[in-house]
């Protein structure tokens, strides 16, 4: 679906999947060959085959959204037309009896208000914005509203699914006016639960940066190193820039300098590249500044 039908590379396959190119490359080639040996479409009209299929098309749905919002592409960080265009399927597929699940309307409503910073992912100069420095007061309100209202929809069953633990996420960030007044231990627990329902090295990493901003730097670092296969993030920039941020935290600028060089090096696009340099410089400029502190503080 997302090579064929989305138009990813095989390299955004492997980056939306955190896996190796040939290991996608041949999963394309093995999942193409079963379609073309096939004898019949899919009947969509049978509630049974319907309800199997659709994890598989939600979960596209989710990683053609993650690819418009900060995915692989060789030419931007952010490509806002994926993300209004898997808004789009997913309204549709909300418009079908079989296909308005709970965990479609809480992927609709991670959708909504993460496209809701779309706004401030990047500044006024066409550079890649963190959370952190983002302007809150132009996040879409209408965005975050619909987000909400959906998110209450979701509501209505027993399924707990990653979609909703993902949703609450987006959810606090977007209640909190300023980054300080963000409930990071809310986030903390709803990334201890989607540990539980979805594990996977990347989510351990953004549960690792939450407890970072909650306990402290240390404590964040402490938490990435012991992330569980951690060498399957060794391709991916922002394993690095974690740790350098960190690092950085703690005052240990050479360090920071290092992860944050090998971020850079591993940037998919321009966008990533020159955000990484900047943090790169600015380890620079405080591996400088240090000992002058030092002296003066004497």
């Amino acid at each position: 679906m997302l090579n064929i039908l989305c138009g990813f590379s095989v390299g955004e396959v492997a980056g939306a999947f955190v896996s190796t190119h040939s290991a996608i490359e041949k999963r394309i080639s093995r999942a193409k060959r079963v379609l073309a040996s096939s004898k019949k479409l899919f009947d969509v009209s049978a509630g049974a085959e319907f309800s199997s299929r659709l994890p598989a098309v939600q979960r596209a749905l989710y990683l053609l959204f993650n690819e418009g919002y900060h995915g692989a592409s060789p030419e931007s960080v952010v490509r806002a037309d994926l993300c209004h265009e898997a808004i789009r399927l997913t309204a549709i597929l909300l418009q079908h009896p079989l296909g308005a699940t709970p965990a479609t309307y809480a992927l609709a409503a991670l959708m909504h208000l993460d496209a809701a910073r779309l706004p401030t992912r990047t500044d006024s100069s066409g550079k890649l914005s963190s959370l952190f420095d983002q302007d809150r007061s132009q996040w879409d309100s209408r965005l975050i509203a619909e987000g909400q209202r959906l998110l209450d929809l979701s509501a209505t069953g027993q399924d707990l699914t990653e979609y909703h633990l993902e949703a609450a996420i987006a959810w606090v960030h977007s209640t909190a006016g300023k980054t300080e007044d963000t409930n990071w231990g809310h986030i903390v627990s709803l990334y201890d639960n989607l540990m539980t329902i979805r594990p996977s090295p990347v989510v351990a990493l953004n549960r690792a940066i939450a407890l970072g901003q909650l306990e402290g730097p240390a404590r964040g670092l402490e938490e990435i190193l012991a992330i569980a296969n951690r060498d399957r993030l060794t391709a991916y920039p922002f394993y690095f820039a974690a740790l350098g941020e960190f690092q950085f935290r703690t005052g240990r600028y050479d360090l920071a300098r290092e992860q944050f060089l090998k971020a850079r090096d591993l940037a998919r696009n321009p966008m990533e590249r020159n955000f990484l340099e900047a943090r790169f410089q600015a380890c620079e400029r405080a591996a400088i500044l240090a000992p002058v502190s030092a002296i003066t503080s004497k």
